[in-house]
């Protein structure tokens, strides 16, 4: 397939100069030249980068041992440890994948696509109806959106970076290939979209301050955890599918539509957010070093001390 047309969305939007801004233009160019680098040599690189940032990132290192140990308490110390070290390797890959989404060519990864479930995706979409696409926090997930936008037209929610300079060049590459690009402020275009037919990912697995959240079960620790997915569906009517993404060794990439959530969104939010957390964590259980782990999932817990990272 040939490389999707830039939209043109965001055409009247100048590129913020402003000297503060160059640090991170020169970060944007160095990506840019990152996505340029051949595919083949790109993994190799991306595991040799996670293998250092493994070392250099102590901080990190210590949130993904934690939230690893949390999680998968039935594996001895040095499982945990080597899935740590495998979950970095991932993290590098996925750098190099961000910059070839955003800025690069797809094409020499096209022909290791496979795809299932866009049955359930049409027909979750029967009579003009919007689907909300899930996901979680994955070190594919940018580049599989990009990839799945050959199969559906996605827009994306997401939350803006606080970087004038990378907010523009990301969000400039991402409507490359996206049908549209939504903030987490911008819920009313979001809901007029859904309400039109169309099709919106976003995942709803990170702790945040912004958003109504509540405490549900994510490998049987509470999570504090968005209730967006429920109130979206709540508001717009539209039917709630799950997406998972999977890099395989092989070097292509498995992307599944589940069928849609039965008897979605009930009166219950916490119920319904609860549903959508117990399908992420089974996109965890089936690639576990592919998780974002050294985010803070469990930062917030219900008795208020916040401890588990100490």
């Amino acid at each position: 397939m040939a490389e999707p047309e830039k939209r043109s969305s965001d055409a009247g939007e100048r590129p913020p100069m402003a000297p503060r801004q160059w640090p991170a233009w020169l970060g944007i160019g160095l990506a840019w030249l990152a996505a340029r680098i051949p595919w083949r040599l790109q993994r190799p690189l991306g595991r040799a980068i996670g293998a250092l940032l493994y070392r250099l990132l102590r901080d990190r290192r210590h949130v993904a041992r934690r939230n690893i140990a949390l999680c998968f308490p039935e594996l001895d110390a040095s499982r945990q440890e080597a899935l740590a070290r495998a979950n970095f390797g991932e993290l590098g890959i996925g750098l190099f994948e961000f910059a070839r989404a955003w800025w690069g060519s797809v094409a020499p990864m096209r022909g290791g696509v496979r795809v299932e479930g866009l049955e359930h995706l049409k027909a979750a979409q029967a009579g003009g109806r919007g689907v909300i696409v899930v996901s979680g926090h994955f070190t594919t997930l940018e580049i599989s959106a990009r990839l799945m936008c050959d199969y559906a037209p996605l827009a994306g929610m997401y939350r803006p970076h606080d970087q004038g300079a990378m907010e523009w060049a990301v969000k400039r590459g991402r409507l490359r290939y996206a049908s549209a690009m939504f903030t987490r402020d911008e819920l009313r275009p979001a809901l007029k979209h859904l309400k039109q037919g169309g099709l919106l990912w976003f995942a709803p697995d990170q702790d945040t301050r912004r958003g109504e959240s509540v405490f549900v079960p994510f490998f049987g620790h509470p999570a504090y955890s968005l209730t967006s997915t429920h109130q979206l569906a709540r508001l717009s009517g539209a039917a709630v599918i799950a997406f998972s993404h999977v890099r395989r060794a092989d070097g292509g990439y498995t992307l599944k539509l589940s069928p849609a959530f039965e008897d979605f969104p009930s009166s219950d939010a916490t119920a319904d957010t609860a549903r959508v957390i117990a399908a992420i964590e089974a996109m965890v259980r089936e690639a576990p070093t592919q998780y974002l782990w050294i985010h803070r999932r469990f930062k917030r817990q219900p008795d208020g001390r916040g401890e588990l990272y100490r």
